[in-house]
């Protein structure tokens, strides 16, 4: 029995937990494919990057939070949504742009927000979500709260300013904030050993004097563990962290990119991380799944997927004439609703 069956098995008492975690893995894991689907119908446009491989990273780091606790994301943030508990069906509203949509539509792929889930976002700018995150967290220390930030970036966003200026001001006013960096290994197609002097991320908090971990990503489990802990650490004594995550990536950056710049070696290893097959075969060693309980679980998150395309497409799309609505937060004097067709005079 693997180690992380043996932690698995002596967790027994709080099965229906574990069986939850894997249900919720499988569900990401089948939005997503419907996802794809739904891009090379048609029904999604613009930008769309998938979380196949991220699965146990996004449950995991979920599991550790609060309700109350906030998820700022980068672009990868469809199966992080879902896991923080927006409905399915929400968020497939939010790519297909419909009304119903997590963002009314407005937002799609890149951009999910929900202020009753305390998702503040969906970045496409490359570091964009950091600054905010550390605003949001020096909010929480100015009004006395105890929640606390979790903020969501890939690899490629350690190379960037915002991503040092966030750090330094997150550890210099003890703010209560743990970055995690989604370590896939590829920067869109640039490999972390390329593009980073210090490769292993996690040691780029020592920087700041502040606390960095690294975690297997394919082990929903250990990045509970370690994610709970360091945003204990972030609540109650204004720790700021840094928690790396490996987690590789199953497909391309996104939908679009065939991903020929990998060697079918980096493939199948890859296919044999798969966080899914391992935590369920972690679940039948533990005895806390057989066969068809797992069917039944796989079966069950096969029709909740189904169900969320089924409820985006009968979704309404927005109507035109809400064309430039929230387009500022206020009204604004002189603002232009001409359309490109309209006459300037």
């Amino acid at each position: 029995m693997t180690a992380t069956a043996e932690r698995t098995a002596k967790a027994v008492e709080d099965v229906e937990t574990l069986r939850g975690y894997y249900r919720q893995m499988v569900l990401i894991r089948r939005f997503e494919e419907r996802a794809a689907q739904g891009y090379t119908q048609a029904k999604i446009g613009g930008y769309c990057h998938l979380n196949l491989g991220e699965e146990a990273t996004a449950v995991g780091l979920l599991a550790a939070m609060r309700p109350a606790d906030y998820l700022f994301t980068n672009y990868r943030e469809h199966g992080y949504a879902i896991a923080k508990g927006i409905e399915p069906g929400r968020v497939m509203a939010e790519l297909y742009g419909r009304t119903t949509g997590t963002s009314k539509g407005w937002g799609g792929s890149m951009h999910m927000f929900d202020t009753k889930s305390r998702l503040l976002g969906g970045y496409g700018i490359v570091g964009g979500q950091l600054p905010l995150a550390v605003g949001a967290a020096l909010a929480i220390d100015y009004r006395g709260g105890d929640e606390v930030v979790v903020c969501q970036l890939g690899d490629g966003t350690t190379n960037i300013g915002a991503f040092h200026e966030s750090l330094n001001l997150a550890a210099l006013w003890r703010l209560p904030v743990l970055f995690v960096v989604i370590n896939n290994n590829l920067g869109m197609g640039t490999t972390v050993e390329r593009s980073s002097a210090e490769p292993e991320l996690y040691k780029r908090a020592s920087a700041y004097r502040m606390v960095g971990e690294r975690v297997d990503g394919t082990d929903v489990l250990a990045v509970r563990e370690v994610a709970s802990r360091l945003i204990e650490g972030a609540r109650r004594e204004g720790k700021p962290a840094l928690l790396e995550t490996t987690s590789p990536r199953l497909k391309g950056h996104s939908v679009v990119d065939p991903a020929k710049y990998r060697t079918a070696d980096e493939v199948a290893a890859a296919q044999a991380a798969d966080p899914l097959a391992r935590f369920k075969n972690t679940l039948l060693e533990g005895g806390v799944l057989d066969e068809d309980g797992a069917a039944e679980l796989e079966r069950s998150a096969k029709e909740e997927a189904d169900a969320a395309v089924a409820f985006a497409d009968a979704s309404p799309h927005p109507d035109p004439s809400t064309l430039f609505d929230y387009t500022y937060a206020t009204p604004v004097p002189g603002e232009s609703r001409r359309l490109p067709a309209d006459p300037v005079f």
